[in-house]
């Protein structure tokens, strides 16, 4: 039986983004929460816990019993995806921790694409990556393009590593990478409760 697992990568204790009046570490752990809750209820895959050196302790408490955690230091997203294959995957999938309301569709639509391409991307609005998927063990042109998901130009490092169809892309998404981001959240939108009750009348920028 093929093991999906698809993890949040917990780099930094802190969240950038944070608006006057709110802790950035209590925001960095509410973004992790809110990511890893939804990757917990999909179907047909298993979510794990990527994380910093010394930064498991702070996570452990948020955690579902039993959670599958590796420490793995940033930036190379191919470590990650590296670590998750020691763990027994035959694809996997690393998101960053800044991306609280992650359509679950997005990642469906990445573990599809790789019944057919090599690796799978979604791109992150302003540069990066969200996420990064691929089968294992991962191909070698990816571990030559080494890419880091902070890294403005990532999708076209992949792409230009990438034989002929070797490569997919899902629809972009975004990152709450600096305050102006926060804007980009849809209170209409379900998912990202932690995230939401944190914020809860702090008023947010409004992107454009």
């Amino acid at each position: 039986m093929t093991r999906r697992l698809v993890a949040p990568w917990f780099t930094q204790p802190y969240a950038a983004a944070a608006p006057p009046g709110v802790d950035p570490q209590a925001l960095g752990a509410a973004m992790f929460e809110d990511l890893y809750d939804t990757l917990c209820a999909l179907d047909l895959v298993e979510a794990a816990v990527l994380a910093a050196p010394g930064s498991l302790d702070r996570l452990r408490p948020l955690l579902w019993p039993g959670a599958l955690c590796v420490e793995v230091a940033p930036p190379a997203a191919v470590g990650a995806l590296s670590a998750l294959a020691t763990l027994g995957a035959d694809t996997a999938l690393v998101v960053a921790a800044d991306a609280p309301d992650l359509p679950p569709l997005l990642v469906g639509k990445a573990m599809r694409a790789l019944g057919s391409a090599e690796v799978a991307y979604c791109e992150a609005t302003g540069g990066g990556l969200v996420f990064l998927a691929a089968r294992c063990p991962m191909p070698r042109w990816l571990l030559s393009a080494a890419p880091d998901l902070d890294d403005p130009g990532a999708a076209a490092v992949l792409a230009r590593h990438a034989p002929t169809r070797a490569l997919a892309s899902t629809p972009g998404w975004h990152r709450l990478r600096d305050s102006a981001d926060l804007g980009r959240l849809d209170p209409g939108l379900e998912g990202w409760e932690v995230t939401r009750a944190l914020l809860a009348g702090r008023p947010l920028r409004q992107p454009g």
